[in-house]
């Protein structure tokens, strides 16, 4: 079985670029490239993966860009541009060569729910639509409703939603997010990435019991075909190791048939970026 692995990182440590990572988060304060990637991917029978930013720079585009250049198992990479340019267009006519280059993120999470849908972000997203990127949505429960309004604005646009929106799994909280997942979830443009949920849980006491109302309800919700694993190594290192949390998924979906893991764990994020 073909699996690819969604969604991770790679950064060369910086105190101010990654101030992000706090005090809390001491085991991230350090280099992480591809040789390190590596060897989780080969012990875990992993065939590759998507290189996702980190950093809201271009030049980190770029950083991943020549890092999938040289690593043949970074299949592709979702990279940062300011979506509110007005140079966009030229600036992504000069991206075009970069054919690892599959779609654009920007830390939506850190910002308010407004921000999404103001006219020269919705600007940005039509141009992506244009040259043919998919967009990554990185938000938390308060920002779905916003969400909605953003992916029905653009029916044919490719989304995912990271980390499952990023429910509060830790503080029990369910209601918000359920029906704002289920919302964005009727729309047949948008997927969404079983990633992140350790880190949104007590990172040193969480169970796989506490994960499987969420689960359950994605499964529901999107089926198949609209969903895709994800580790979000090394963040995941906060709360389990790669392995575990590749086994919790593994062990989870071994009640569907094969070609429904096979969709989930690699077919889907091939479609999707169009690896």
């Amino acid at each position: 079985m073909l699996i690819v692995d969604s969604h991770q990182h790679f950064w060369e440590y910086n105190i101010h670029r990654h101030a992000w990572i706090d005090d809390s988060m001491q085991v991230l304060k350090r280099d992480f490239l591809p040789q390190d990637l590596l060897t989780e991917l080969q012990k875990n029978h992993v065939d590759g993966c998507i290189a996702v930013q980190a950093d809201q720079s271009i030049e980190e585009t770029h950083f991943l860009l020549s890092l999938a250049k040289n690593n043949n198992f970074i299949r592709g990479v979702v990279g940062w541009i300011d979506l509110r340019d007005v140079q966009l267009a030229d600036k992504l006519e000069q991206l075009r060569d970069y054919s690892l280059l599959k779609g654009f993120r920007h830390i939506l999470q850190s910002e308010s729910p407004d921000f999404m849908l103001q006219d020269s972000f919705l600007n940005g997203i039509a141009l992506l639509e244009k040259y043919g990127y998919t967009y990554d949505i990185l938000i938390y429960p308060k920002h779905l409703n916003a969400a909605l309004k953003l992916v029905q604005t653009f029916p044919s646009m490719r989304f995912v939603i990271d980390h499952l929106a990023k429910p509060d799994i830790k503080g029990k909280q369910m209601d918000q997010w359920k029906q704002g997942i289920e919302n964005l979830s009727q729309c047949s443009n948008v997927y969404c990435k079983i990633s992140g949920m350790a880190t949104e849980a007590d990172w040193n006491n969480w169970t796989l019991d506490e994960f499987m109302p969420y689960l359950d309800n994605v499964v529901s919700l999107f089926g198949m075909k609209r969903l895709m694993f994800g580790s979000d190594w090394p963040v995941c290192m906060l709360a389990t190791s790669y392995e575990k949390w590749l086994d919790l998924l593994k062990a989870y979906f071994s009640a569907y048939s094969p070609q429904e893991q096979a969709a989930f764990f690699g077919l889907n994020a091939v479609e999707f970026y169009h690896l």
